[in-house]
């Protein structure tokens, strides 16, 4: 499909640059597919879904990915797979052209989301902590590595920091505890806390309406803050923590 639409558009005299924005793919294919007769493009697509590759066992999860989120990029892809699957052992230049093949084969468009920015007020002092969760790969005295679990807190003011570590999965007592030890290390707790969508904190979504676990509702409940759950589409709600998680992986 894309490689008709190239060889029509070049025929009605658009740039290499002017079509690859036009089908929002890169200026170098446009310009190799170009160069190819439809003999040797079926060819090329053939061997890409016979060649064996290092990703093949996880195409299933990225075409999925790609399919929920056109808007990914290649670098957010590599991120996901170490993170949410365990791959450390692939290049992300590796991923990036897997990523571009699979849009190919599987008519997926990158999709470009325009949003408008402006700048955000600050909020005042007490008013919001923002919360979210990592993991790092550490390595251990004896030569191995080893996967460790983070929670990090910042103040929304003053972007005054707390983290803590655990060598395993977090449990809804762990966040509880961690919760009050952030609270001694500020020195007090805010009016609302800002959460990304957790399976900790939540257990399902229905209408919109999100239902935190029992367990952590009435922890909730007792010290009386206000909880903000992030969408999946409003990351700029919490970017404050994000630096800090980026901080602490990096």
């Amino acid at each position: 499909m894309i490689y008709n639409e190239i060889h029509q558009l070049r025929s009605a005299g658009f740039t290499n640059s002017a079509i690859a924005r036009k089908l929002k793919i890169s200026r170098n294919r446009v310009i190799d597919y170009g160069k190819m007769t439809p003999d040797e493009f079926c060819e090329f697509i053939l061997s890409l879904q016979n060649r064996s590759k290092k990703l093949d066992p996880y195409r299933s999860e990225i075409v999925s990915w790609l399919k929920e989120h056109p808007d990914l990029t290649g670098a957010q892809i590599f991120d996901w797979l170490e993170e949410r699957l365990g791959v450390n052992s692939i290049a992300e230049n590796t991923v990036r052209n897997y990523v571009n093949e699979l849009r190919e084969i599987y008519h997926i468009p990158k999709q470009t989301a325009e949003r408008t920015f402006s700048a955000v007020p600050e909020l005042p002092m007490g008013q919001q902590i923002q919360v979210d969760f990592g993991e790092k790969k550490v390595l251990t005295t004896k030569g191995t590595f080893k996967r460790l679990y983070f929670i990090g807190f910042v103040l929304a003011h003053s972007r005054f920091k707390y983290v803590e570590f655990l060598d395993r999965p977090f449990r809804a007592s762990d966040l509880i505890h961690m919760h009050e030890n952030a609270f001694r290390h500020f020195g007090g707790m805010s009016q609302e806390i800002v959460y990304d969508q957790d399976r900790l904190l939540m257990v399902s979504e229905n209408s919109g309406d999100l239902i935190m676990t029992a367990e952590f509702t009435k922890y909730q409940q007792t010290r009386k803050f206000k909880v903000y759950l992030c969408r999946k589409s409003d990351p700029q709600s919490k970017v404050k923590i994000d630096q800090v998680v980026k901080y602490v992986k990096n």
